[in-house]
């Protein structure tokens, strides 16, 4: 029996297939581990190289659900909650890319990973692209989707400012005593299609961003990443021209935040980087359109798994 038949015999006859956080998830397993001196949860899949799957800003792990286990068929399948963010710890810190990145590498030194594939969504872009420029011999590939942190030409800090109050801004209305209707507002913006956007979605994130110890730390996030992030940290051209990962810059073309015109100027940059454009998604590839997503991203990661000595992280 398939996922898809089981999704129609929970709805019942005649009823359109529900689309549970459950289903999309069966074989996997939720861990938490001490990742650097910090608690740290991931869901997790498969067995293999390892590859790490890294949220957006306010984000959790399941940004992730409908692409660990299909990813999982051919790798071992990490996807976390970022240092501050979800049910990993939250320390009292000013946060930064390198903070959460120096995080990324005690959670690949706990799991036994010397190097693994690494797969971020916006600021988990970033933080990716910050690990394949700082710490090379980690990075086994890179996959930026819509990824954030890009400052390419000497006025491109203008863009840089424009697009971090516009995300700045429909994070904090979320944050600000979230409601049901707050929240789903935010995510909606995050898509082409704001139906996808599913009640139990809603839900998952209305908890996390209720907990109290999110509330403590949200405010610094959000400035940190889009109100006044570190110049030293930005994505800029003289930077991006160091990795040395196989890279694959995934873009959308209704992106809401960075155009997809600057994504493809950092692929083109980058050296050997592939590019590819999504039609009819937001800044969710991922979730919005996971056969897709799908596809594209785990025939890069298998045309480059096995090119290099990757421990297979599994502990």
């Amino acid at each position: 029996m398939t996922v898809e038949d089981v999704r129609q015999r929970a709805a019942g006859p005649g009823a359109e297939p529900t689309r549970s956080f459950w289903l999309d998830l069966l074989g996997a397993e939720v861990r938490f581990r001490d990742a650097g001196g910090h608690l740290t949860r991931s869901i997790e899949a498969g067995a293999g190289e390892p590859v790490v799957l890294l949220h957006g800003i306010s984000g959790h792990a399941e940004t992730w659900v409908r692409t660990v286990t299909p990813l999982a068929q051919g790798f071992r399948v990490h996807a976390l909650d970022m240092l501050g963010h979800g049910f990993t710890a939250k320390p009292a810190l000013d946060y930064s890319v390198q903070a959460l990145g120096q995080h990324v590498l005690g959670f690949l030194d706990t799991i036994g990973a010397r190097r693994a594939h690494l797969v971020g969504q916006s600021l988990g872009g970033w933080v990716a692209a910050w690990l394949a420029i700082h710490h090379p011999d980690r990075v086994a590939s890179l996959v930026s989707a819509t990824g954030a942190g890009l400052e390419l030409t000497e006025d491109g800090a203008d863009l840089t400012a424009r697009v971090g109050r516009k995300v700045g801004d429909a994070t904090r209305k979320a944050l600000d005593e979230p409601t049901r209707d707050k929240v789903r507002t935010r995510l909606e913006w995050l898509m082409h299609d704001p139906t996808v956007v599913t009640q139990e979605l809603v839900e998952t994130r209305l908890h996390i961003y209720t907990r109290p110890d999110f509330a403590t730390v949200a405010g610094r996030l959000v400035e940190a990443f889009t109100a006044h992030p570190r110049p030293d940290e930005l994505l800029t051209a003289e930077r991006l021209a160091r990795i040395s990962s196989p890279t694959l810059v995934l873009w959308t073309r209704q992106n809401p935040t960075m155009p997809w015109q600057v994504g493809e100027a950092a692929s083109r940059i980058i050296p050997g980087a592939s590019f590819y454009l999504m039609e009819d998604a937001g800044h969710w590839p991922q979730f919005e359109k996971p056969a897709e997503f799908l596809e594209v991203v785990g025939g890069f990661l298998r045309s480059v798994a096995g090119c290099t000595d990757v421990a297979d992280g599994i502990v």
